[in-house]
């Protein structure tokens, strides 16, 4: 009885430990299981998130070129109504033409609507550079979203000096045209100021061109750029 007693003890401790083992085992993998759904939970998240801020970061900066490419397109059309504003004066001054005098009013008005047009643009270009800047941590995309903003700012300056250039050519034709020499020497002094500062202004707008023409951010392979 005794020996009967003692093999139906082990084989029910057996049976508890096998029992203790196979509940501990299905404990375990639902703990696991739920680990790897609360891990694959925070991926999808993530993933999510920087998807988002691609998108953000895309959207910002495609609408702030738009803008930038279509103030320096306008530009190009100011300045030359500006070199023919400037050609006409030059050749009325040098014949006393009124009729001459008449085209380089013209062509001034007509660089004075236009840079003040990509003025404009360059001005609601710089927003969406800004946002853009808030979707990336990375260091050279932020560097180069600094040349976008420098460059709208750049731009914003020299059309407004252009627009008051065109401002007072216009003046000093006006005033060619009814033979006031005085005010012409006066407007054109100004004009040769503004001018001036134009030179020196423009030389950092093509600082700021060279360094985003050079710069690509889209390439034919990878066409949302890694902003991580």
């Amino acid at each position: 009885m005794a020996r009967e007693f003692t093999r139906n003890m082990f084989i029910m401790l057996a049976s508890i430990m096998t029992g203790i083992i196979i509940i501990t085992y299905f404990v375990g993998d639902i703990i696991n299981e739920s680990r790897i759904d609360t891990i694959n939970l925070q991926h999808v998240t993530e993933i999510s998130d920087i998807n988002g801020r691609n998108e953000n970061f895309t959207n910002y900066y495609l609408q702030g070129a738009v803008k930038m490419d279509s103030a320096r397109e306008v530009r190009e059309v100011a300045n030359y109504f500006f070199d023919f504003a400037l050609f006409w004066f030059n050749t009325a001054l040098a014949n006393q033409s009124q009729n001459l005098t008449t085209l380089c009013i013209d062509n001034c008005t007509n660089a004075m609507e236009k840079y003040l047009a990509a003025h404009e643009n360059f001005g609601k270009s710089e927003p969406y550079f800004m946002n853009a800047r808030n979707y990336t941590n990375n260091s050279r995309y932020l560097e180069i979203i600094g040349y976008y903003i420098g460059f709208a700012g750049a731009g914003q300056n020299i059309t407004m000096l252009r627009y008051n250039a065109s401002y007072y050519l216009r003046c000093a034709a006006e005033n060619l045209s009814f033979g006031n020499m005085e005010l012409v020497d006066l407007l054109m002094e100004n004009f040769t100021m503004v001018e001036q500062a134009y030179q020196e202004a423009v030389q950092k707008y093509q600082e700021y061109r060279y360094q985003i023409d050079g710069y690509i951010f889209f390439s034919t392979i990878r066409e949302i750029p890694d902003i991580t």
